[in-house]
């Protein structure tokens, strides 16, 4: 996951001023902050539950492939196992594959997963996270040259949307809604923040259809670890509210409040949805877990026990469940 620990009063404003500052003439500007309409005061779910054992195994055959580093056997053998379980999901697939260079000169061939339900629908939204794995435990002081399993970091995000696929093919929505797996993210320098995220960087300023739009989108990342706590992030607040509010509350009525505080806690997270908010201007809710008091990220972020023993299906579960909940009640 794309690594800064921003904190919002006033930083937050500079840094948008300061990209928006070096944008080329004629940039349009950021798309209305829409206010959906809440959740009915009786609130009655509509989705069917969300499998968290499901997502749980998808987790494990992720990291049964080895990691998954751009241009490594197992970034490419998973690729290939993540479009062909969106095929059988009943799912349009697109594999956006590309060139990028990282920050050290490395060329990467990257693939961008899209997998599309109701492919014709004009009213769309996206859920994406990344499917990559940090392939260097810099945070982990025994084994810092490691690479990362990245269960809960790449893995987590990417079993709960192979899911919300299954379910979507037994439930189809009344909108499109397109699931965009990134790659390429978690490659990046923790002094450079264009380093992070290239897939998504790349798909957003290179749509895999001319002139894609979505009304909104989610973006998941590291959604798996016990005891998680999903602050409201900054940039989503700024340019997302709305849909970052009808989000949580909905995850509050589901009876997930514990995962989901309410309140502003001064954080943004420099991530996909960053630049997708940045340069496709496509409004998008963050989701992914920050320590309430420090903002910190969970304990085995980027160290090699970021394994299948730091996923807790009950987390899964809260985020899988109010998604699926969320994007089913799209009209």
């Amino acid at each position: 996951m794309c690594k800064n620990n921003i904190k919002w009063a006033g930083i937050v404003l500079a840094l948008f001023l300061m990209v928006a500052g070096c944008e080329e003439e004629g940039t349009p500007p950021p798309p209305p902050n829409t206010d959906p309409t809440p959740p009915p005061a009786k609130f009655e779910p509509i989705a069917p539950a969300f499998d968290a054992d499901s997502a749980y195994a998808y987790i494990e055959k992720q990291l049964s492939f080895g990691p998954r580093i751009p241009n490594s056997p197992g970034h490419i053998a998973t690729a290939e196992w993540l479009a062909s379980k969106f095929e059988s999901f009943g799912a349009e697939v697109f594999v956006q594959k590309a060139q990028v260079e990282a920050w050290d000169g490395t060329i990467f061939n990257i693939r961008n997963i899209i997998a599309s339900y109701n492919p014709e629908a004009t009213v769309r939204v996206i859920v994406s996270g990344h499917w990559d794995s940090r392939p260097f435990a810099d945070k982990d002081e025994n084994h810092p040259r490691a690479p990362v399993p990245g269960a809960n970091d790449g893995g987590s995000s990417t079993g709960v949307i192979l899911e919300l696929a299954r379910q979507l093919q037994q439930t189809p929505p009344n909108v499109g809604i397109d699931l965009m797996l990134w790659d390429a993210e978690d490659y990046g320098n923790y002094n450079n923040n264009d380093s992070w995220c290239l897939g998504s960087q790349y798909w957003a300023r290179n749509k895999h259809k001319p002139g894609y739009r979505a009304r909104y989108g989610i973006n998941l990342d590291m959604v798996g670890a016990a005891d998680a706590t999903f602050i409201k992030d900054g940039y989503s607040m700024q340019m997302a509210s709305g849909f970052v509010e009808r989000y949580w509350s909905i995850a509050h009525q589901l009876g997930y409040g514990r995962f989901f505080p309410v309140g502003n806690f001064d954080m943004a997270s420099l991530d996909d949805h960053y630049f997708i908010m940045e340069i496709a201007q496509i409004p998008m809710v963050e989701v992914i877990d920050r320590e309430l008091e420090s903002g910190e990220f969970f304990e085995h972020w980027h160290t090699v026990t970021d394994d299948m023993e730091a996923i807790s299906k009950e987390t899964l579960k809260a985020v899988g469940q109010t998604t699926l909940e969320v994007i089913l009640r799209e009209k």
